[in-house]
């Protein structure tokens, strides 16, 4: 079992943060990393090839299929899941104790089955958002605009959307980036209480 409490006995805190493809996600962990020097930014790992602007060890770990299958196997990885064929994301166990290491809450950007994964490891240790999109087709236009994926890529990421949107209730929380800037403060108060308790 993976030890999650200091040696003072003190439980050490994750905050859980997914969201369908394109929901705007990764715009409010980065505005709560901004605002939360408390918090820490775990790095997942993944097996796909990085795009253009991101860099190993920043956005991801990216590691080869081989190499991820190893890890995992070595159990490495806290959870780690085939989010599409041939396609791993995982979080590793080193990646949370660095973040504790420095006292710091671990915040995880994380896809929807990783955060349910993760929220039935860390039970009341950790608080999970769930980022709602306004609606699928909105999310579809967000994926289009993105410009980063293939129209087939966009098809099947929409398709898998609308599933995980199915799961919403199994988080603490559910935010809906309808307005960005009234998310980013209702998502600043909910951290805020979640780290002073």
């Amino acid at each position: 079992m993976f030890n999650s409490t200091t040696k003072e006995g003190n439980y050490k805190k994750v905050l859980i943060l997914s969201a369908p493809s394109g929901a705007g996600k990764t715009t409010i962990v980065e505005h709560l990393l901004s605002k939360f020097p408390q918090l820490g930014f775990s790095v997942s790992a993944t097996s796909r090839p990085p795009r253009k602007h991101e860099r190993h060890g920043v956005e991801y770990h990216f590691l080869t299929l081989q190499e991820f299958k190893k890890r995992a196997n070595a159990g490495e990885f806290i959870e780690f899941e085939e989010v599409y064929p041939g396609l791993f994301y995982g979080t590793l166990k080193s990646d949370i104790e660095r973040i504790w290491n420095e006292g710091r809450v671990a915040l995880f950007d994380i896809d929807v089955q990783g955060g349910i994964n993760l929220k039935s490891i860390f039970k009341e240790e950790a608080l999970s958002i769930f980022i709602m999109p306004p609606s699928v087709e909105t999310l579809r236009q967000r994926l289009v605009k993105r410009g980063t994926e293939s129209q087939e890529l966009i098809a099947t990421r929409v398709a898998k959307a609308a599933e995980e949107i199915e799961e919403r209730d199994k988080f603490d929380t559910i935010l809906i980036n309808d307005n960005l800037e009234i998310c980013l403060k209702e998502a600043e108060e909910i951290v805020a209480k979640f780290i002073e308790q």
